[in-house]
């Protein structure tokens, strides 16, 4: 897995970045997430010739999973918040086709998607908070949909890219332990590309350090390659996770 230089820069200035600009007596707070995300995955790629598109339902993610890490981290001073969220997935599944000339498509994806924000209090009351953020989407994808029999036939997109992002989160309390977290993020903005995501969930709070987290998530990317292929992905489905704040 490669990791573009962007993307180091803005997973170091989480860390460095925006500390000399807040007042110097408030603490930092932590939280890190360990998540799983088994979503209903359809990827396509359509070139000047053809288009082809596989889906893996919800029932068959976790069967053809053959490697996953999913993982968040946040830190919070004052009303400025920073926020990375990583989520590696290597999957590989096949679909039948209709028709007498392919028996089916061959679907292999491998996807590292890096979400980085840097977000700002605009409102809080004893039961509300909402942020606004910015940041961008780091996509690396090495996708290859194959038509069978004839493996020879079909089309691969390998690259990676960047997209700048809009945002807003806000969270809710619900009862004594419960709380409710929206966030939904858009990006691209140049024509070629186009990003959004939406993730609402529930959260239980066992105690003052652990939280337990499930809902539900939607991502989609839409980007054109150089050569005039296009590669669409999306993946929605059930999250959960536990998260540790400190």
């Amino acid at each position: 897995m490669k990791l573009s230089p962007i993307v180091a820069v803005a997973l170091a200035g989480l860390a460095t970045g925006a500390a000399p600009a807040m007042a110097q007596d408030r603490a930092w707070e932590y939280d890190a997430t360990f998540y799983l995300f088994a979503p209903e995955t359809t990827t396509g790629i359509e070139g000047p010739n053809r288009s082809i598109e596989g889906t893996l339902s919800f029932s068959d993610a976790l069967s053809n999973l053959d490697f996953a890490f999913m993982g968040a981290f946040g830190a919070t001073n004052g009303q400025w918040s920073f926020l990375a969220d990583y989520m590696y997935t290597d999957l590989s599944f096949e679909n039948s086709t209709p028709g007498p000339v392919f028996d089916g498509v061959d679907t292999d994806l491998t996807t590292s998607i890096v979400n980085v924000y840097a977000a700002y209090r605009v409102y809080e009351d004893p039961s509300v908070k909402v942020d606004v953020a910015a940041g961008l989407r780091w996509f690396d994808t090495d996708t290859r949909l194959s038509l069978v029999p004839s493996v020879s036939t079909g089309l691969s997109v390998d690259e990676d890219w960047i997209n700048p992002l809009v945002g807003m989160r806000a969270r809710f309390r619900l009862a004594d332990r419960w709380s409710g977290t929206v966030f939904v993020d858009y990006g691209g903005f140049d024509g070629d590309d186009e990003t959004w995501q939406a993730m609402l969930t529930a959260d239980y709070a066992i105690n003052d350090s652990w939280m337990i987290r499930a809902g539900y998530r939607y991502l989609t990317a839409d980007h054109e390659v150089d050569d005039g292929r296009t590669m669409s992905f999306t993946q929605s489905g059930p999250v959960i996770g536990v998260t540790y704040r400190f």
